[in-house]
């Protein structure tokens, strides 16, 4: 892996294995290297403030950061036979190893849930002393965005979860599903007043249990929604170097916006052709 943005002659030299006196003839690339899972961390850190006392807090304490993570093929294709893995690479799955890592909560959609057979967040050793440090439990808690409550209450990700798994819902949401739910182990968080769920009151739901490091994995519904609602904090994309064709959703769907948003780049990462780029609110 090398950093291509933002780079400096430090970086520069420590990518390729030179020190600063022959940063200039490392060029801005850099040698390619795998990147240990620390360097991978500190590249990824959430903002000072989110989740913590200090610069970027509100009033009322800790500010919530929501990023997202996606991967895209090189014609806008968020998914291959339904499912993400097809365009997926090893260096893709170290850093989503990674984000999960650093999150409080990771919210996805029912429909994403039941495509890609979400199971419970793991806890990770490498990253023990880490979530430690940042008073962080063993492992984020999974947060389900579901309207219907139509889940299969009986997989592990409710059952048997490290950290108990929360379902975000609407008022109105049938009370067997809520039962169901319940009954299985899930933690039913009410983020809406009729079947749906209000993206920003999820978001401070999710907040108000002390999980402000948030990160969505989609799917692209869910985060057209997220979008759409002005709640995206950041969005981390991993570019495929492939072609798909076909039908599949682009990374968000639903209604456009009024006004595109516009995100600044902040970080550009490459690895076997595959980018991983990092762009927050400006």
């Amino acid at each position: 892996m090398r950093r291509l943005f933002p780079v400096t002659d430090e970086t520069a030299a420590r990518d390729s294995g030179g020190g600063p006196g022959t940063a200039g003839q490392a060029g801005a690339a850099g040698a390619d290297r795998e990147w240990g899972l620390e360097e991978l961390a500190a590249a990824y850190a959430y903002p000072s403030g989110s989740g913590q006392s200090g610069s970027g807090s509100g009033p009322a304490g800790p500010e919530p950061w929501l990023r997202a993570n996606m991967v895209s093929t090189l014609d806008g294709a968020a998914q291959h036979d339904g499912r993400s893995q097809p365009i997926s690479s090893a260096a893709d799955m170290r850093i989503f190893g990674t984000l999960r890592a650093l999150a409080d909560a990771v919210v996805v959609g029912a429909e994403t849930v039941r495509q890609e057979g979400y199971r419970p967040a793991r806890a990770r050793e490498d990253f023990a002393a880490l979530r430690e440090a940042a008073g962080q439990g063993p492992a984020p808690a999974i947060a389900v965005v579901s309207a219907s409550l139509d889940l299969d209450f009986s997989l592990p990700l409710f059952t048997s979860p490290l950290v108990p798994t929360l379902v975000l819902t609407g008022a109105a949401a049938a009370t067997d599903r809520i039962a169901a739910a319940e009954k299985a182990g899930a933690q039913i968080v009410i983020a809406g007043d009729g079947m749906g769920v209000d993206p920003a009151r999820a978001v401070r739901a999710l907040a108000d249990r002390g999980l402000y490091r948030l990160l969505t994995e989609g799917g692209p519904r869910l985060l057209g929604q997220l979008v759409a609602a002005g709640v995206l904090d950041e969005l981390c994309l991993t570019v495929s170097p492939m072609l798909t064709a076909g039908d599949a959703q682009r990374i968000a769907g639903g209604p456009p916006v009024a006004v595109p948003r516009r995100l600044e780049l902040t970080s550009l990462l490459e690895e076997a052709g595959f980018l991983f780029s990092r762009y927050r609110r400006t």
